[in-house]
């Protein structure tokens, strides 16, 4: 089990944003522990892969990984159920990006299109607005993930198999749309792909690098 105590610490140390160096008997006294236990608390967190870590003459040089800062938001997402009120809409802001390229195409297919007009209430513009969302509602979402939302079935179609998923009501202003959350595994966290009746791109007046804020309806 991931001690989360030492690798929060770590992380308020700096190692989440960069490589830190520290000896283990400077970390023990953050954490109130012997060098020895520090010494083995850094191993075990090395071991579960939450950590890279370089010896060097004046103590290690310490990384926090992508699987370590996941254990972290998780933590923290924690502590938001039990600190912040829950309500049945939440807030994300995120930054437009280009997508894959395969909005357009999946749009198109009508084992999806038909299913968006009639769970949705709309026909889907041929693309999918890309954002990628900062680190708060990178947690936030994970509320998505937790919720029924509205069921899009998987099919088959020209001999190849299409996943299902979930979506979600959005508002981005006074234009509404949907969210759609793949039931692909390794589907990126802080990616979201919102899909709408109208070319959010033109109708918006965005671009690459532009924030934006998208109200989502649990």
């Amino acid at each position: 089990m991931a001690d989360v105590t030492a690798l929060k610490k770590l992380a308020l140390l700096g190692a989440i944003r960069e490589q830190i160096q520290i000896s283990s008997s400077d970390f023990a006294r953050h954490i109130s522990y012997s060098p020895q236990t520090a010494s083995r608390r850094l191993q075990a967190l090395e071991k579960e892969g939450l950590i890279s870590r370089v010896i060097v003459p004046e103590g290690q040089q310490i990384l926090i990984t992508q699987r370590g800062k996941d254990v972290l938001r998780s933590e923290y997402y924690e502590y938001q159920k039990i600190f912040e009120p829950t309500d049945n809409e939440i807030e994300l802001h995120g930054k437009v990006v280009t997508g894959l390229g395969e909005g357009q195409y999946y749009m198109s297919l009508e084992g999806y299109k038909t299913q968006f007009e009639g769970k949705l209430g709309f026909t889907p513009y041929p693309g999918t607005l890309n954002l990628v969302l900062t680190d708060h509602s990178t947690v936030l979402r994970k509320r998505l993930e937790e919720s029924d939302g509205i069921p899009i079935n998987g099919f088959n179609s020209e001999n190849r198999t299409f996943g299902g998923g979930r979506c979600f009501h959005v508002s981005i202003g006074k234009i509404n749309g949907a969210v759609i959350i793949p039931d692909r595994s390794h589907y990126p966290n802080d990616l979201l792909e919102i899909i709408s009746s109208k070319n959010l791109r033109s109708v918006l007046g965005i671009k690459n690098g532009d924030l934006l804020s998208v109200k989502v309806l649990l």
